[in-house]
């Protein structure tokens, strides 16, 4: 009888883990815009604003911004080749970037 509690007991939550993560990713789907132009604060799960912007400290000019994030993890501010916007990108990436 134990052995089959155990059995019955690991199947069940396998299947409340797999209804756990379909509901992680339908929330995360839904929260999108529907062109997906604020994709990258829920992607890489950045506190965000009202209008789904995420909420970052600008590395390059030190001050509180809320701006769309990309899939890449851009954000909208983002200036290709200067070292502070860069990082800031890598950070986000890595989810170590200052938010407020």
């Amino acid at each position: 009888m134990d052995d089959r509690l155990e059995r019955v007991l690991r199947q069940q939550l396998r299947k409340a883990g797999r209804e756990f993560e379909e509901a992680r990713r339908a929330y995360r789907e839904g929260k999108l815009d529907p062109d997906g132009s604020n994709a990258g604060a829920v992607l890489y799960d950045l506190p965000a604003d009202d209008e789904g912007r995420a909420r970052i400290v600008c590395r390059r000019y030190a001050e509180r911004r809320a701006r769309p994030v990309d899939t890449e993890g851009r954000p909208a501010c983002f200036e290709s080749g200067h070292p502070d916007c860069e990082g800031c990108a890598e950070d986000v990436r890595a989810g170590c970037v200052e938010t407020w």
